[in-house]
């Protein structure tokens, strides 16, 4: 019996957020492929048909947590009342979505070492970097940042907020190093203001 196109994305769905669960909760090397294909109730050769293998299921685990802090600081920025303020508001929504616990395994930790630096980087620029390169080129052609080049400055803020979420995930008080990140931050983005 041949499954329908929705069928097959639900198929998929299920299957993302099962894994989801287990590479939060055990990583990456230690999810077995086995439970999660149980628990969807599925033979692993399905599995293998939609994902090739275990790294290609992370992948898409990946993409999926990507996209979710990238849609929340598209939200976060949004609701800014002008370029500046949603500037800051899309760092600071940044900085809260990555060290999420449910995220931070995922992003932080398995991300780079599962999938190499440069498959990292390149989601990240996909799903983070792009939105910040647009938002320093709309207010440079607006006439609130430097002439500068905005490839290197969407590099460098980028650069800086991804060490400032690795610094922030292995503290306990989150919230209050959030606002010291965010106060540094803020401090960069008036050095670059016109």
């Amino acid at each position: 019996m041949r499954r329908t196109k929705l069928e097959t994305e639900q198929t998929i769905d299920n299957l993302i957020k099962i894994a989801r669960y287990h590479f939060t909760e055990y990583g990456y090397a230690k999810a077995a492929l086995e439970e999660i294909v149980k628990e969807a109730n599925l033979t692993r050769g399905a599995l293998y048909h939609h994902f090739q293998n275990k790294k290609g299921l992370f992948l898409a685990v990946f993409e999926t947590v990507q996209k979710e802090v990238g849609e929340h600081v598209e939200a976060e920025a949004a609701s800014g009342n002008d370029s500046w303020e949603q500037l800051i508001r899309g760092c600071r929504a940044f900085l809260e979505g990555a060290v999420q616990s449910h995220n931070q395994r995922i992003l932080l930790i398995d991300g780079p070492a599962v999938l190499g630096w440069d498959m990292f980087r390149k989601m990240d620029e996909k799903y983070s970097m792009s939105s910040l390169k647009e938002q320093l080129q709309l207010m440079q052609e607006q006439g609130l940042l430097k002439p500068v080049s905005i490839e290197a400055m969407t590099h460098c803020l980028s650069g800086a907020m991804n060490e400032a979420v690795l610094w922030i995930a292995n503290r306990l008080d989150q919230k209050e190093v959030i606002e010291e990140a965010m106060v540094v931050l803020k401090h960069l983005l008036e050095g670059l203001r016109e």
